[in-house]
Formats: C-alpha cells, structure tokens, sequence
C-alpha cells in the first residue's frame, strides 16, 4: 500500500494523488474509493492507495483515507 496526499478533485468524480515518491501525479476515478465518498475527500488530504497499470498508464485504485 502507497501513501500519497491528494492534489487536484474535479467535479467530475475523479480527481489526482501525489506522492513524495514520482513527479508524476497519480489519477483516481470515485469508483476506486474504499470506506470514503468522493464528496467526502478534500485536496490535502493524506490517502493510502494501490498503483494499477490501466491503456492510460498508471492509476491509483483501492484508495482510502491515511
């Protein structure tokens, strides 16, 4: 399990992690939230997630609130 903070929310129900770890920032989609609604995530908020290889590179699934 990664930990990361989250960077960006869209209202379109996916948003972006960062991490101390890549330059790149991480994209998650509501349908991976685990025990915590989209509506309920702030950006700055520290989350623990999983790295999933999608068509469209890397992406954070499995994601819960630290």
């Amino acid at each position: 399990m990664m930990q990361g903070t989250i960077k960006k929310l869209t209202d379109k129900n996916f948003g972006f992690i960062t991490t101390s770890d890549s330059d790149k920032d991480l994209f998650f989609h509501a349908n991976e939230l685990v025990d915590v609604r989209f509506e309920d995530l702030r950006e700055g908020d520290a989350v623990n997630f999983e790295v999933s290889d999608t068509p469209k590179g890397p992406a954070a699934t499995k994601v819960s609130k630290a």
